[in-house]
């Protein structure tokens, strides 16, 4: 446990947040594709995190390895079942428990139309998987369920310049985080892979990865922290390292949605700055999260420090993350006072599921917050330390995508 409180509430300094794990880990798997050596090389400013350090060690594991432990990396696990489809010989891919509570049904289905063996070793639909050799089936136009898991196309996409005829995938049903897919097409690009997206689809043509250097962004989904903790001080300048509104990242929205809290976003040479501007926070705060869901639990946490009632729709994959995030901040805000509750089916617009956030949080007699195993309660939670003392059990979860947040914070006066 921590127990996390400032001595003032300025907030000021410069941070380096985390390499984006997202850049990394597609980069990662991009370079591996492209040459036998070690893809890191190539790559400057890469995410410290768990995850990407888990990728980076199975990446490097040598060929008579037939056993593949991706732990709770889920964007590991999803590349590493595309990855490893295109390999010679038979693995093993498994996971940690709740990895093996986390579908990837449609990931292996996509890929068994394009002629990879794999078999489902416990639950149909679930990991664990076993993985043989790819033998090609010939077929070059595939459909994909886009409203599961952005990275089972992202999966998809990364090995598709390497398939005989590249491929065309159309997905299907209301997609979940869009960006994440620009995210990987950006990258391909970037190492040389041809694609082109219309409406409908994204096609890929045949070819190789072209190693290059690349300089990883810093973590926009890590910088929601640091805008929390701005909304919560009574002053705050702070220096975000790494950082640009010019991203690759989806989550680069954020600035946008802090203007509402009172913090503005100003672009300097290698990174951003974050003051408080002045405003007071809006009354009401209104989201869809489908985009850019690794930043609902940070801005739920921001309204329930700052009073602001809360409308929150595009949370539909937040169930199946590290943990059930709807239920973690259910339980976790109603210790301070705060209801984070679903909106009943006659309240809905357009068949969209909606969630209200209702109070303003009592930090009276230091509550002790849950982690449940994920990294972003842990990090959401810490920033109410800005307005009065919290204990954060479980810290080491922040390893998985920040293992330098404790420390960070510590540089600028917790």
């Amino acid at each position: 446990m921590k127990t996390v409180f400032f001595h003032d509430r300025n907030l000021k300094g410069v941070v380096r947040p985390d390499g984006s794990k997202s850049i990394s880990n597609r980069a990662l798997i991009a370079l591996a594709l492209a040459s036998d050596t070690d893809p890191a090389r190539l790559l400057s400013r890469i995410s410290s995190s768990k995850d990407t350090a888990t990728l980076q060690h199975l990446l490097a594991a040598p060929p008579a390895d037939n056993l593949y432990n991706a732990g709770d990396a889920g964007t590991t696990f999803r590349f590493l079942t595309a990855f490893l489809a295109l390999k010679p010989g038979t693995k093993i891919l498994t996971g940690s428990e709740r990895m093996k509570e986390r579908p990837v049904g449609p990931l292996v289905q996509a890929l068994r139309t394009l002629g990879a063996q794999i078999d489902y070793v416990e639950k149909d639909g679930f990991p664990p998987l076993q993985i043989g050799p790819f033998s090609d089936s010939g077929i070059r136009e595939i459909s994909v369920q886009a409203d599961t898991s952005s990275q089972f196309i992202s999966a998809l996409l990364l090995i598709a310049t390497y398939l005989p005829a590249g491929l065309t995938i159309k997905p299907e049903g209301k997609p979940v985080s869009g960006p994440y897919v620009e995210m990987t097409l950006n990258l391909m690009q970037y190492f040389g892979a041809e694609t082109i997206r219309t409406a409908d689809k994204i096609i890929v043509y045949p070819g190789k990865y072209q190693p290059r250097p690349l300089v990883t962004e810093a973590d926009w989904s890590a910088a929601s922290y640091w805008y929390a903790l701005a909304v919560f001080a009574d002053n705050a300048d702070l220096k975000l390292e790494g950082l640009s509104r010019k991203s690759w990242q989806g989550d680069s929205v954020l600035a946008d949605m802090m203007t509402r809290f009172g913090i503005s976003t100003t672009c300097e040479d290698d990174g951003i700055r974050i003051r408080k501007n002045g405003s007071p926070p809006k009354p009401f705060f209104e989201w869809d999260f489908s985009d850019c869901p690794d930043l609902a639990q940070t801005l739920a946490v921001v309204c329930a420090g700052t009073g602001t009632q809360g409308l929150f729709s595009g949370l539909e994959t937040l169930h199946i993350k590290e943990t059930d995030r709807i239920a973690a901040l259910k339980t976790e805000l109603a210790k301070t006072g705060v209801s984070f509750t679903k909106m009943p089916a006659r309240m809905n617009r357009q068949g969209i599921t909606y969630y209200m956030l209702e109070g303003r949080a009592s930090l009276d007699n230091t509550p002790r917050f849950a982690t449940y195993g994920d990294h972003r309660m842990a990090m959401s939670f810490a920033a109410l330390g800005m307005l009065a003392p919290v204990e954060i059990e479980n810290p080491d979860v922040v390893n998985k995508s920040y293992p330098g947040f404790w420390r960070d914070l510590e540089l600028v006066g917790v």
